[in-house]
């Protein structure tokens, strides 16, 4: 009995197959009408599509006039309604036109699921009004997120500590420098609070307690050469960022040469995010492969989702010397059947000068034999050539990074083995 289960499995999986792609007919179907006008209008200049009739419960309006005038539209699948149901994490890709530019592609983001999304409205509501429901706008001029009016001059870390990653343990520096580089102002470059309209300021910690991912791509802008995409603009509840290019899961399969520079630029990343000459050191809590995305003329790699990033300024854990401030932090491996799994602790992140968690994550979710996503196993260096296998040297270095046997054996294995990625790099040109 049990040899035939195989085959049972296999006629079941395609039974099901064939269901999904006859309902799939049968919406289409339904959806005839729907589907025409899909296609014929511009949804992206529907103010309420994009709920910029919820502002200032919204994340900005920087490039409303660009979303009003139709320069920014739905790649063909994308105007497809019916399908957003697959499209959980509301991530949209659009072409973006100027006159002399000329039209490109941009991502567009929702930041939430629509669930996600709803439960903020309810949230704001109540806190208002005691009811899930309410008129949106009057209600946030009764929440936290107005509390902060034109009398406080600076954002402190009191008021917001704790509401996100971003802020899990904010100094003044770096709330400082999110007001600063705010870009859904007319007047940015200021750190005072006060100089934010009304509007801006709700808009800003609205963003802020939901989904920080655009407060890190302007205070941490690629243009200074953070591997973060480029911010372009918000106006609603839709923000856009540049596009960068594949995600890396794409590349999982490509030429060893190919996958050993993806994975040295991945060990670099680790380093830049933990040590750089600001004293901020970046951890990233959601590591997968589909949270990376490689550049296609350039090849760079770059982290496309910034919503789980804790930033820990070091200069204020040196000032304030928590115990044991000083002493490496070593993030402690578990093995998980799950993928994209870590093992952290915020406070530990927040309270340690020297921690060794970004090499730890991209080790253990995307190089090394511990790496699972969508199925496989074995990460990016999967399969290497015989001459390295043999060598032995690699996988060495990769499972003391991911699963270290010495005492900061990580710290040594992720230094050692970006070196030898870089040889390995240098080899294969």
């Amino acid at each position: 009995m049990l040899r035939f289960l195989p085959l049972k499995l296999g006629r079941l999986y395609r039974c099901l197959k064939l269901l999904f792609v006859i309902g799939l007919f049968v919406i289409l179907l339904m959806n005839t009408h729907n589907l025409f006008a899909s296609f014929q209008k511009n949804e992206l200049t529907d103010r309420r599509f994009i709920n910029l009739n919820k502002c200032p419960a919204c994340f900005g309006t920087s490039w409303c006039r660009k979303f009003m005038n139709g320069q920014i539209s739905f790649e063909t699948w994308g105007r497809l309604r019916f399908l957003d149901v697959f499209n959980v994490k509301n991530v949209f890709f659009a072409q973006y036109g100027e006159p002399r530019e000329g039209t490109r592609r941009i991502v567009l983001k929702r930041l939430g699921s629509n669930q996600e999304l709803t439960d903020i409205d309810q949230k704001i509501c109540k806190r208002a009004t005691g009811r899930p429901r309410c008129d949106l706008i009057q209600a946030m001029y009764k929440t936290e997120f107005a509390r902060l009016n034109g009398d406080v001059r600076l954002l402190t870390p009191d008021v917001v500590e704790g509401w996100s990653d971003l802020v899990q343990c904010p100094s003044q520096r770096l709330l400082d420098r999110i007001v600063r580089r705010y870009a859904e102002t007319k007047d940015s470059g200021s750190f005072l609070l006060k100089n934010l309209k009304d509007t801006e300021r709700m808009q800003l910690l609205m963003t802020l307690a939901f989904n920080p991912e655009p407060l890190v791509l302007q205070s941490f802008p690629s243009d200074e050469g953070w591997p973060f995409a480029k911010y372009l603009g918000a106006c609603g509840r839709m923000v856009a960022v540049n596009y960068v290019g594949e995600e890396l899961w794409s590349f999982f399969n490509a030429p060893w040469e190919k996958r050993v520079d993806l994975a040295k630029q991945l060990m670099d990343i680790a380093e830049q995010l933990t040590n750089n000459d600001f004293d901020f050191a970046l951890y990233l809590l959601d590591v997968s492969f589909d949270n990376f995305a490689v550049g296609p003329r350039d090849g760079k790699v770059i982290v496309v989702d910034a919503e789980n990033v804790v930033v820990a300024d070091k200069r204020l854990i040196k000032q304030n010397k928590p115990e044991n401030y000083d002493v490496w932090y070593e993030s402690k491996f578990e093995e998980c059947d799950k993928e994209a799994c870590l093992s952290f602790s915020k406070d530990m992140l927040c309270s340690r000068v020297t921690v060794d968690h970004n090499y730890y994550a991209i080790c253990q979710n995307l190089l090394s034999r511990y790496a699972m996503w969508r199925g496989s196993s074995g990460g990016l260096l999967h399969d290497p050539p015989p001459h390295i296998a043999k060598d032995g040297q690699l996988e060495a270095l990769l499972d003391e990074c991911a699963n270290p046997k010495k005492r900061y054996g990580r710290f040594q294995a992720a230094k050692e083995l970006r070196e030898y990625l870089t040889q390995l790099s240098g080899t294969a040109r």
